[in-house]
C-alpha cells in the first residue's frame, strides 16, 4: 500500500492506495506548531481508523504548498513507517511539459493535479483548486502546462470582508434563497456564493477565448461541491483528483 499526503495551507489531505485503489481520504487541520510525534500520532490513528497496519504500507509520496512542514512529515512518515517518502520537488520526473516563464515556480499540487487531469480527462483541461486561494490550471490540446490564475479563496475573502466591517457577521456557506437578497445574511450568501460561481465562469471564458476552444473544466478542494452547482459552466468534481496524481507521480519515480 502507498500513502499519499497533500499539505495544503488550511488541510492536510491523507489518503492511501491499494494499487490503483484508493482505500480512503481524510482531512485533518494543517498546525505547523505540532511536532513529528504528533503527526506520526495522527497518521497512526487515521491507519487504525480504516483498519491498515503501518506494517502494511510499503512507501509514501508528499506534495506541500508548506515548506516548513516537508521535513516534519518525512520524520513522521519514518517514525511510522521506516521508509524515506518521496517528495514532489525539483529533480522528479512528471512528464509535464511546463510552459511557465520559471518552471520552477510551479507549486507541488499544481503537478501532482495536472498530471492527474491529463491522464484521468485528457487534454485540454481546466482545473480548479478551491482551497485557501482558488486557483487555476490551463492545460491546451497539446499537453502543455500554460499557467492560469489565482485570487484569495472563498473563506479568505469572507474572513476578510467581516474583520474590516462592523456589522457584517460571519456566516455559513449555504446556498443562498435568491440571487437578490432581501436581508444582510441572504445578500452576504449570493455575494460570496453566486459572486465566486460568476468568477470561475467569467474566468473558464477568458481562458477559452485566449486558447481559441473549448477545455474539459474540473474543480477540487473545500468548498468546490458548495460553488460550482451553481455555475452555468460544466464542471465535473473530482475531490480525489490530487491524490489520484500523486500515485502516478510516485510510480513514474519508482517503478
Amino acid at each position: 500500500m502507498i500513502l499519499a499526503i497533500d499539505i495544503g495551507n488550511t488541510n492536510i489531505n491523507i489518503g492511501s492506495f491499494d494499487e490503483d485503489n484508493i482505500l480512503f481520504l481524510e482531512r485533518a487541520s494543517t498546525d505547523i506548531r505540532k511536532t513529528e510525534l504528533e503527526y506520526a500520532v495522527l497518521i497512526k490513528t487515521i491507519l487504525e481508523i480504516h483498519e491498515i497496519k503501518a506494517s502494511e504500507i510499503s512507501g509514501a509520496i508528499i506534495s506541500s504548498v508548506v515548506p516548513s512542514l516537508v521535513h516534519t512529515i518525512k520524520v513522521a512518515l519514518r517514525k511510522l513507517i521506516n521508509c524515506d517518502p518521496l517528495v514532489v520537488g525539483p529533480g522528479i520526473k512528471t512528464g509535464l511539459n511546463i510552459r511557465l516563464d520559471n518552471p520552477a515556480q510551479i507549486g507541488a499540487d499544481f503537478v501532482a493535479e495536472s498530471v492527474a487531469a491529463i491522464k484521468k480527462y485528457g487534454a485540454p483541461v481546466i482545473i480548479i483548486d478551491m482551497g485557501t486561494a482558488t486557483t487555476f490550471a490551463v492545460i491546451n490540446k497539446d499537453n502543455e502546462y500554460l499557467g492560469g490564475a489565482i485570487y484569495p479563496g472563498v473563506v479568505v475573502s469572507m474572513d476578510a470582508l467581516v474583520s474590516r466591517t462592523s456589522l457584517l457577521p460571519t456566516i455559513s456557506f449555504g446556498k443562498p434563497k435568491k440571487c437578490i437578497g432581501s436581508n444582510t445574511i441572504d445578500a452576504m450568501k449570493s455575494g460570496i456564493i453566486y459572486g465566486e460561481a460568476a468568477k470561475l465562469d467569467g474566468l473558464i471564458d477568458r481562458f477559452e477565448e485566449e486558447l481559441g476552444y473549448e477545455c474539459k473544466v474540473i474543480a477540487t478542494g473545500g468548498l468546490s461541491k458548495v460553488v460550482v452547482p451553481n455555475c452555468r459552466h460544466n464542471i465535473v468534481l473530482d475531490n480525489d483528483l490530487i491524490l489520484i496524481g500523486l500515485k502516478i507521480l510516485y510510480d513514474k519515480n519508482t517503478r
